[in-house]
């Protein structure tokens, strides 16, 4: 039985290692614009559940009876400072059920829906390694409640 000698081998090896410092170079801008892109997508669905949840707080407010729009304001503004958001230029907006016209929260009948949308500019918010989502895209959280009476 012959045994093969090992110095044949070695020549192959150092082939193999450069391909494969090849084969990286090739792969790891793909994998650094996968990963810049999943964190400003994550980035976008943590400012619009923050949104969400700011327009829920919102209409909590905007449904008790006598609440009035600076009630509403004041727990949008509480949910934002909460998630750090307090300074990047949020709106609000109270509207009746339908969403086509501004109300006050006071003057809402009871048993009636009404509206709060908070929106904001992606370009005052977002993190943007990549510029995959344009600063001019709207967040938008919108709650619908029954006024209590």
């Amino acid at each position: 039985m012959r045994i093969r000698s090992t110095n044949n081998l070695k020549p192959n090896s150092t082939r193999r290692r450069g391909s494969a410092v090849m084969d990286a170079a090739l792969v790891f801008p793909v994998l650094l614009l996968l990963t810049f892109g999943c964190v400003e997508f994550g980035h976008f669905f943590f400012i619009k559940h923050t949104m969400q949840g700011a327009a829920r707080e919102g209409a909590r407010a905007a449904i008790t009876p006598g609440a009035t729009n600076t009630d509403v304001t004041s727990a949008v503004q509480i949910a934002m400072n909460a998630a750090g958001l307090l300074s990047s230029g949020y709106n609000v907006q109270v509207l009746n059920g339908a969403g086509t016209s501004s109300v006050s929260a006071a003057s809402v009948a009871a048993g009636s829906p009404i509206q709060v949308r908070v929106s904001v500019g992606w370009g005052s918010v977002g993190v943007r390694p990549l510029g995959l989502i344009g600063t001019a895209k709207q967040v938008v959280g919108q709650t619908v409640m029954r006024k209590e009476g």
